[in-house]
């Protein structure tokens, strides 16, 4: 059994309550749903990636930002006047166990917002939702790092650092997709 599922199970078990009680913040459907509220519909949609895709994700991206995916699912989010925005799912690892964040990036590719889904530390290393708000409106710039134009998080660096590239991995990627060019839809 990994070290992340026995935390959970132990956590359920009452062992750890805060590592229990941390671990799911919302679903994935909870999510979507306050990024694209009804009477918006939600397009699921799928990306495959060759190797010139992630490797150019990659520089977008920058040093230190991890991009291996080449199977993108994503979100479309839209009303009878077109798109709203794209929905990212993205899992990484923290410390040593996951956390996972759901970046929805406007159509101008600034992100709208960040929720955090899922997150197995220990409560005292996740970032308050007021720490998220200054990831909202950016774009994919070199001021995009922890110590540029995102506050490090005191006592939660590893999880500031983690937010960060996320942010970073997601608009890197958003930008070699493309999922809005073709507002009809479709996969990549």
């Amino acid at each position: 059994m990994k070290r992340g599922a026995l935390y959970w199970v132990l956590g359920l078990l009452g062992v750890f309550p805060s590592v229990g009680q941390a671990q799911l913040r919302l679903t994935q459907q909870e999510a979507l749903r306050l990024a694209f509220p009804e009477p918006a519909t939600v397009e699921r949609r799928t990306a495959f990636l060759d190797e010139s895709d992630v490797s150019q994700a990659s520089e977008l991206a920058g040093s230190g930002v991890e991009v291996d995916q080449r199977v993108v699912t994503y979100y479309v989010g839209s009303n009878g006047d077109g798109p709203l925005g794209v929905a990212y799912f993205d899992a990484h690892r923290v410390r040593t166990l996951p956390e996972v964040l759901m970046i929805v990036v406007t159509p101008d590719s600034k992100i709208e917002r960040i929720e955090i889904l899922k997150f197995l530390e220990p409560p005292d290393y996740i970032v308050p939702e007021s720490w998220l708000d200054q990831f909202d409106s950016r774009a994919l710039t070199d001021e995009l790092e922890v110590k540029g134009s995102i506050v490090n998080m005191t006592g939660a660096t590893l999880t500031s650092r983690a937010v960060t590239s996320a942010a970073r991995r997601v608009l890197a990627l958003h930008q070699v997709i493309g999922p809005l060019a073709n507002s009809a839809g479709g996969s990549r």
